[in-house]
Protein backbone atom coordinates (compact mmCIF):
# COMPACT_ATOMS: atom_id res chain seq x y z
CA UNK A 1 0.00 0.00 0.00
CA UNK A 2 2.90 2.37 0.73
CA UNK A 3 4.20 1.85 -2.82
CA UNK A 4 0.88 3.00 -4.31
CA UNK A 5 0.60 5.94 -1.92
CA UNK A 6 4.12 7.18 -2.74
CA UNK A 7 3.61 6.80 -6.50
CA UNK A 8 0.29 8.65 -6.38
CA UNK A 9 1.70 11.49 -4.32
CA UNK A 10 4.36 12.10 -6.98
CA UNK A 11 1.94 11.79 -9.89
CA UNK A 12 -0.79 13.97 -8.40
CA UNK A 13 1.73 16.69 -7.58
CA UNK A 14 2.49 17.15 -11.29
CA UNK A 15 0.48 19.12 -13.85
CA UNK A 16 -1.10 17.35 -16.81
CA UNK A 17 -3.84 19.52 -18.34
CA UNK A 18 -4.04 18.58 -22.06
CA UNK A 19 -1.81 20.54 -24.38
CA UNK A 20 0.82 21.83 -21.94
CA UNK A 21 3.67 22.38 -24.41
CA UNK A 22 2.82 18.97 -25.84
CA UNK A 23 4.43 17.11 -22.94
CA UNK A 24 3.23 17.64 -19.38
CA UNK A 25 5.04 17.52 -16.06
CA UNK A 26 2.86 14.53 -15.16
CA UNK A 27 4.10 12.65 -18.24
CA UNK A 28 7.71 13.37 -17.22
CA UNK A 29 7.08 11.99 -13.73
CA UNK A 30 5.37 8.90 -15.18
CA UNK A 31 8.26 8.36 -17.59
CA UNK A 32 10.78 8.25 -14.77
CA UNK A 33 8.62 5.83 -12.80
CA UNK A 34 8.18 3.57 -15.84
CA UNK A 35 11.92 3.50 -16.55
CA UNK A 36 12.43 1.48 -13.38
CA UNK A 37 10.83 -1.42 -15.28
CA UNK A 38 11.48 -0.39 -18.90
CA UNK A 39 14.78 1.54 -18.99
CA UNK A 40 14.35 2.57 -22.63
CA UNK A 41 10.79 3.88 -22.19
CA UNK A 42 10.13 7.02 -24.23
CA UNK A 43 7.86 10.04 -24.55
CA UNK A 44 6.52 11.15 -27.93
CA UNK A 45 5.75 14.66 -29.19
CA UNK A 46 2.09 14.32 -28.15
CA UNK A 47 2.92 13.64 -24.50
CA UNK A 48 2.37 9.87 -24.60
CA UNK A 49 4.71 7.79 -22.42
CA UNK A 50 5.33 4.26 -23.66
CA UNK A 51 7.65 1.27 -23.48
CA UNK A 52 7.78 -2.42 -24.48
CA UNK A 53 8.92 -5.50 -22.56
CA UNK A 54 9.52 -8.68 -24.53
CA UNK A 55 7.69 -11.72 -23.16
CA UNK A 56 8.98 -15.23 -22.59
CA UNK A 57 11.34 -14.08 -19.85
CA UNK A 58 11.13 -13.01 -16.24
CA UNK A 59 10.53 -9.31 -15.88
CA UNK A 60 13.60 -7.44 -14.71
CA UNK A 61 14.75 -3.87 -15.08
CA UNK A 62 18.13 -5.20 -16.29
CA UNK A 63 16.77 -7.01 -19.37
CA UNK A 64 16.52 -4.15 -21.88
CA UNK A 65 19.66 -5.24 -23.82
CA UNK A 66 18.59 -8.89 -23.96
CA UNK A 67 14.91 -8.55 -24.82
CA UNK A 68 15.30 -8.58 -28.61
CA UNK A 69 16.58 -12.19 -28.59
CA UNK A 70 13.18 -13.60 -27.59
CA UNK A 71 10.63 -14.71 -30.22
CA UNK A 72 7.64 -12.51 -31.02
CA UNK A 73 4.60 -13.19 -28.87
CA UNK A 74 1.17 -11.54 -29.07
CA UNK A 75 1.39 -7.96 -27.82
CA UNK A 76 -0.70 -6.97 -24.81
CA UNK A 77 -1.14 -3.23 -24.26
CA UNK A 78 -1.79 -1.76 -20.81
CA UNK A 79 -3.12 1.81 -21.06
CA UNK A 80 -3.98 4.51 -18.53
CA UNK A 81 -4.31 8.18 -19.39
CA UNK A 82 -1.97 10.61 -17.68
CA UNK A 83 -3.78 13.90 -18.43
CA UNK A 84 -6.27 15.69 -16.19
CA UNK A 85 -9.13 18.16 -16.56
CA UNK A 86 -8.37 21.85 -16.16
CA UNK A 87 -8.89 25.22 -17.80
CA UNK A 88 -7.25 27.40 -20.43
CA UNK A 89 -6.64 31.17 -20.54
CA UNK A 90 -8.92 32.62 -23.23
CA UNK A 91 -8.76 36.39 -22.55
CA UNK A 92 -7.15 38.98 -20.25
CA UNK A 93 -9.15 42.17 -19.73
CA UNK A 94 -7.84 45.69 -19.14
CA UNK A 95 -8.04 45.25 -15.35
CA UNK A 96 -5.95 42.07 -15.34
CA UNK A 97 -8.80 39.63 -14.84
CA UNK A 98 -8.38 36.32 -16.67
CA UNK A 99 -11.27 34.71 -18.53
CA UNK A 100 -10.94 30.93 -18.69
CA UNK A 101 -12.47 28.13 -20.73
CA UNK A 102 -12.84 24.51 -19.71
CA UNK A 103 -10.16 22.09 -20.94
CA UNK A 104 -11.85 18.74 -20.39
CA UNK A 105 -14.98 18.11 -18.35
CA UNK A 106 -14.37 20.24 -15.26
CA UNK A 107 -17.49 20.38 -13.07
CA UNK A 108 -18.52 24.07 -13.21
CA UNK A 109 -20.66 23.66 -10.08
CA UNK A 110 -17.54 23.63 -7.88
CA UNK A 111 -15.55 26.45 -9.51
CA UNK A 112 -16.92 29.48 -7.71
CA UNK A 113 -14.31 30.90 -5.24
CA UNK A 114 -11.89 28.04 -5.87
CA UNK A 115 -8.15 28.62 -5.59
CA UNK A 116 -6.33 27.96 -8.85
CA UNK A 117 -2.84 27.99 -10.34
CA UNK A 118 -2.15 29.56 -13.73
CA UNK A 119 0.76 27.77 -15.42
CA UNK A 120 2.47 30.54 -17.39
CA UNK A 121 6.18 31.33 -17.50
CA UNK A 122 6.00 30.73 -13.77
CA UNK A 123 3.13 29.44 -11.61
CA UNK A 124 0.72 32.22 -10.59
CA UNK A 125 -1.81 31.73 -7.79
CA UNK A 126 -5.34 32.99 -8.30
CA UNK A 127 -8.98 32.70 -7.26
CA UNK A 128 -12.12 32.19 -9.33
CA UNK A 129 -14.32 35.24 -8.78
CA UNK A 130 -17.59 34.71 -6.95
CA UNK A 131 -20.63 36.89 -6.26
CA UNK A 132 -21.55 37.32 -2.57
CA UNK A 133 -24.63 35.23 -1.71
CA UNK A 134 -26.53 38.47 -0.97
CA UNK A 135 -26.36 39.38 -4.68
CA UNK A 136 -27.15 36.00 -6.19
CA UNK A 137 -30.61 36.05 -7.78
CA UNK A 138 -30.92 32.29 -8.27
CA UNK A 139 -28.99 30.18 -5.75
CA UNK A 140 -29.82 26.99 -7.64
CA UNK A 141 -27.81 28.02 -10.70
CA UNK A 142 -24.15 27.05 -10.96
CA UNK A 143 -21.44 29.27 -12.40
CA UNK A 144 -21.73 29.22 -16.20
CA UNK A 145 -18.57 28.17 -18.02
CA UNK A 146 -18.58 31.40 -20.04
CA UNK A 147 -18.58 33.41 -16.80
CA UNK A 148 -15.37 31.98 -15.30
CA UNK A 149 -13.16 34.92 -14.29
CA UNK A 150 -9.92 34.58 -12.32
CA UNK A 151 -8.24 37.22 -10.17
CA UNK A 152 -4.49 36.83 -9.64
CA UNK A 153 -3.96 40.26 -8.06
CA UNK A 154 -1.94 41.72 -10.96
CA UNK A 155 -2.59 44.44 -13.52
CA UNK A 156 -2.81 43.58 -17.21
CA UNK A 157 0.68 44.96 -17.74
CA UNK A 158 2.15 42.96 -14.85
CA UNK A 159 0.30 39.83 -15.93
CA UNK A 160 1.62 40.08 -19.50
CA UNK A 161 5.12 39.31 -18.22
CA UNK A 162 4.11 35.86 -17.00
CA UNK A 163 0.83 34.74 -18.60
CA UNK A 164 -0.22 34.29 -22.23
CA UNK A 165 -3.40 33.24 -23.99
CA UNK A 166 -3.55 29.44 -24.10
CA UNK A 167 -1.78 28.88 -20.79
CA UNK A 168 -3.32 26.11 -18.71
CA UNK A 169 -4.97 26.43 -15.30
CA UNK A 170 -5.49 23.85 -12.57
CA UNK A 171 -7.89 24.00 -9.65
CA UNK A 172 -5.87 23.48 -6.48
CA UNK A 173 -6.56 20.26 -4.60
CA UNK A 174 -4.28 19.09 -1.81
CA UNK A 175 -3.12 15.46 -1.76
CA UNK A 176 -4.47 14.25 1.58
CA UNK A 177 -4.65 10.85 3.23
CA UNK A 178 -7.94 10.15 4.97
CA UNK A 179 -8.94 7.41 7.42
CA UNK A 180 -8.31 3.77 6.56
CA UNK A 181 -7.18 3.43 2.94
CA UNK A 182 -8.89 6.51 1.50
CA UNK A 183 -7.16 9.52 -0.02
CA UNK A 184 -8.25 12.67 -1.83
CA UNK A 185 -6.57 14.86 -4.44
CA UNK A 186 -7.07 16.49 -7.80
CA UNK A 187 -6.09 14.39 -10.84
CA UNK A 188 -6.79 10.97 -9.31
CA UNK A 189 -8.64 10.56 -12.61
CA UNK A 190 -6.53 8.96 -13.91
CA UNK A 191 -3.27 8.95 -11.95
CA UNK A 192 -4.93 6.12 -9.99
CA UNK A 193 -4.94 4.03 -13.17
CA UNK A 194 -1.29 4.85 -13.87
CA UNK A 195 -0.40 3.83 -10.30
CA UNK A 196 -2.28 0.52 -10.74
CA UNK A 197 -0.25 -0.35 -13.85
CA UNK A 198 3.04 0.57 -12.15
CA UNK A 199 2.05 -1.56 -9.16
CA UNK A 200 1.30 -4.46 -11.53
CA UNK A 201 4.80 -4.11 -13.01
CA UNK A 202 6.25 -4.15 -9.50
CA UNK A 203 4.37 -7.38 -8.73
CA UNK A 204 5.58 -8.96 -11.99
CA UNK A 205 9.22 -8.75 -10.96
CA UNK A 206 10.72 -12.26 -11.24
CA UNK A 207 7.64 -13.69 -12.99
CA UNK A 208 7.44 -14.91 -16.58
CA UNK A 209 5.47 -12.79 -19.01
CA UNK A 210 3.17 -14.58 -21.44
CA UNK A 211 2.98 -11.64 -23.83
CA UNK A 212 5.12 -8.94 -25.36
CA UNK A 213 3.96 -6.27 -22.95
CA UNK A 214 3.43 -2.68 -24.12
CA UNK A 215 2.70 0.04 -21.56
CA UNK A 216 1.09 3.33 -22.58
CA UNK A 217 0.43 6.31 -20.33
CA UNK A 218 -1.60 8.28 -22.84
CA UNK A 219 -2.27 11.97 -23.26
CA UNK A 220 -5.34 13.91 -24.37
CA UNK A 221 -7.98 11.49 -23.04
CA UNK A 222 -9.93 14.27 -21.37
CA UNK A 223 -10.30 16.05 -24.72
CA UNK A 224 -11.29 13.09 -26.88
CA UNK A 225 -8.80 10.21 -26.58
CA UNK A 226 -6.36 11.25 -29.32
CA UNK A 227 -3.30 10.16 -27.33
CA UNK A 228 -4.54 6.57 -27.02
CA UNK A 229 -5.43 6.50 -30.71
CA UNK A 230 -1.90 7.59 -31.65
CA UNK A 231 -0.23 5.29 -29.11
CA UNK A 232 -2.19 2.20 -30.12
CA UNK A 233 -1.38 2.79 -33.78
CA UNK A 234 2.33 2.94 -32.93
CA UNK A 235 2.40 -0.09 -30.60
CA UNK A 236 0.20 -2.42 -32.73
CA UNK A 237 -1.30 -4.50 -29.89
CA UNK A 238 -3.22 -7.75 -30.34
CA UNK A 239 -4.97 -7.30 -26.98
CA UNK A 240 -5.40 -4.25 -24.77
CA UNK A 241 -6.49 -3.58 -21.21
CA UNK A 242 -7.45 -0.01 -20.36
CA UNK A 243 -7.32 1.08 -16.72
CA UNK A 244 -9.41 4.10 -15.74
CA UNK A 245 -11.69 5.32 -12.95
CA UNK A 246 -15.45 5.00 -12.77
CA UNK A 247 -18.29 6.15 -10.53
CA UNK A 248 -17.91 5.03 -6.94
CA UNK A 249 -20.53 5.27 -4.17
CA UNK A 250 -22.54 7.70 -6.29
CA UNK A 251 -25.93 8.30 -4.60
CA UNK A 252 -27.38 9.85 -7.78
CA UNK A 253 -27.15 6.48 -9.57
CA UNK A 254 -28.96 3.22 -9.02
CA UNK A 255 -27.06 0.67 -6.93
CA UNK A 256 -26.11 -1.43 -9.95
CA UNK A 257 -24.91 1.63 -11.90
CA UNK A 258 -22.23 2.69 -9.41
CA UNK A 259 -19.17 0.90 -8.09
CA UNK A 260 -18.61 0.42 -4.38
CA UNK A 261 -15.45 1.90 -2.94
CA UNK A 262 -13.42 -0.66 -1.03
CA UNK A 263 -15.04 -3.61 -2.87
CA UNK A 264 -12.18 -3.96 -5.34
CA UNK A 265 -11.51 -3.56 -9.04
CA UNK A 266 -14.44 -3.07 -11.43
CA UNK A 267 -14.31 -5.51 -14.37
CA UNK A 268 -16.02 -3.95 -17.36
CA UNK A 269 -18.32 -5.55 -19.90
CA UNK A 270 -19.66 -3.62 -22.89
CA UNK A 271 -20.50 -4.19 -26.58
CA UNK A 272 -17.20 -2.40 -27.26
CA UNK A 273 -15.19 -4.91 -25.16
CA UNK A 274 -14.07 -8.51 -25.71
CA UNK A 275 -16.24 -11.05 -23.88
CA UNK A 276 -13.44 -13.63 -23.49
CA UNK A 277 -11.16 -11.09 -21.81
CA UNK A 278 -13.98 -10.17 -19.45
CA UNK A 279 -14.61 -13.84 -18.56
CA UNK A 280 -10.91 -14.49 -18.07
CA UNK A 281 -10.65 -11.53 -15.68
CA UNK A 282 -13.48 -12.99 -13.61
CA UNK A 283 -11.80 -16.42 -13.46
CA UNK A 284 -8.43 -14.93 -12.50
CA UNK A 285 -10.01 -12.71 -9.82
CA UNK A 286 -11.72 -15.70 -8.20
CA UNK A 287 -8.67 -17.97 -8.55
CA UNK A 288 -6.31 -15.47 -6.94
CA UNK A 289 -8.80 -14.08 -4.41
CA UNK A 290 -8.78 -10.54 -5.83
CA UNK A 291 -11.68 -8.38 -4.63
CA UNK A 292 -13.75 -7.41 -7.66
CA UNK A 293 -17.12 -6.21 -8.90
CA UNK A 294 -18.76 -6.13 -12.33
CA UNK A 295 -19.42 -2.93 -14.29
CA UNK A 296 -21.97 -3.29 -17.11
CA UNK A 297 -22.11 -0.65 -19.86
CA UNK A 298 -24.83 -0.91 -22.51
CA UNK A 299 -22.92 1.00 -25.21
CA UNK A 300 -19.50 2.68 -25.30
CA UNK A 301 -17.25 2.76 -22.22
CA UNK A 302 -16.37 6.47 -22.25
CA UNK A 303 -12.69 5.49 -21.89
CA UNK A 304 -9.66 4.97 -24.11
CA UNK A 305 -10.94 1.45 -24.78
CA UNK A 306 -13.34 2.98 -27.30
CA UNK A 307 -10.39 4.36 -29.28
CA UNK A 308 -7.90 1.52 -28.90
CA UNK A 309 -10.26 -1.28 -29.90
CA UNK A 310 -10.75 0.25 -33.37
CA UNK A 311 -7.04 0.88 -34.01
CA UNK A 312 -5.72 -0.50 -37.31
CA UNK A 313 -7.73 -3.69 -38.03
CA UNK A 314 -9.16 -3.89 -34.50
CA UNK A 315 -7.84 -4.78 -31.05
CA UNK A 316 -9.50 -7.13 -28.55
CA UNK A 317 -10.02 -4.99 -25.50
CA UNK A 318 -10.77 -5.21 -21.78
CA UNK A 319 -11.45 -2.55 -19.16
CA UNK A 320 -10.62 -2.40 -15.46
CA UNK A 321 -11.91 0.56 -13.47
CA UNK A 322 -11.21 1.99 -10.03
CA UNK A 323 -14.23 3.38 -8.11
CA UNK A 324 -13.87 7.14 -7.55
CA UNK A 325 -16.05 9.78 -5.95
CA UNK A 326 -16.28 13.50 -6.82
CA UNK A 327 -15.08 12.96 -10.41
CA UNK A 328 -13.58 15.96 -12.24
CA UNK A 329 -13.25 18.03 -9.09
CA UNK A 330 -10.19 19.03 -7.00
CA UNK A 331 -11.36 16.64 -4.24
CA UNK A 332 -11.55 13.30 -6.03
CA UNK A 333 -11.58 10.36 -3.65
CA UNK A 334 -10.29 6.78 -4.03
CA UNK A 335 -9.56 3.75 -1.88
CA UNK A 336 -5.97 2.52 -2.19
CA UNK A 337 -7.14 -1.07 -1.70
CA UNK A 338 -9.13 -0.81 -4.95
CA UNK A 339 -5.99 0.34 -6.78
CA UNK A 340 -4.07 -2.53 -5.20
CA UNK A 341 -6.70 -5.04 -6.38
CA UNK A 342 -6.51 -3.60 -9.90
CA UNK A 343 -2.72 -4.02 -9.98
CA UNK A 344 -2.92 -7.57 -8.70
CA UNK A 345 -5.47 -8.61 -11.32
CA UNK A 346 -3.42 -6.97 -14.09
CA UNK A 347 -0.33 -8.84 -12.92
CA UNK A 348 -2.10 -12.21 -13.06
CA UNK A 349 -3.51 -11.44 -16.50
CA UNK A 350 -0.04 -10.61 -17.88
CA UNK A 351 1.44 -13.80 -16.42
CA UNK A 352 -1.46 -16.06 -17.48
CA UNK A 353 -1.37 -18.34 -20.53
CA UNK A 354 -4.73 -17.15 -21.86
CA UNK A 355 -4.62 -15.84 -25.41
CA UNK A 356 -1.11 -17.15 -26.23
Amino acid sequence: MKYIYDVLEGLCGAVGVPGVAGCSDAACVALELLRKYIPDAQQDKFGNVYGIIKGGNKLSAALSDEQETFPKLPTLLLDAHIDEVGMIVTFIDDKGFIKAGLCGGVDPRILSAQRVTVWGKKPINGVVCSLPPHLVKDEKKALKKEDIIIDVGLSKEQLAEFVSLGDRITVDGEFTRLKKARLTSRALDNRAGVAAILYALELMQGRELKYDLAVLFSSLEEVGGRGARIGAYRLKPDFAVVVDVSYGDCPELLVHESGRMGDGVMIGISPYLDREIFENFKILAKTHDVKHQIEVMSRSTGTNADEITVSRCGVRGGLLSIPLRNMHTPAELVDIEDIEATGRLLCEFCCDKWGV
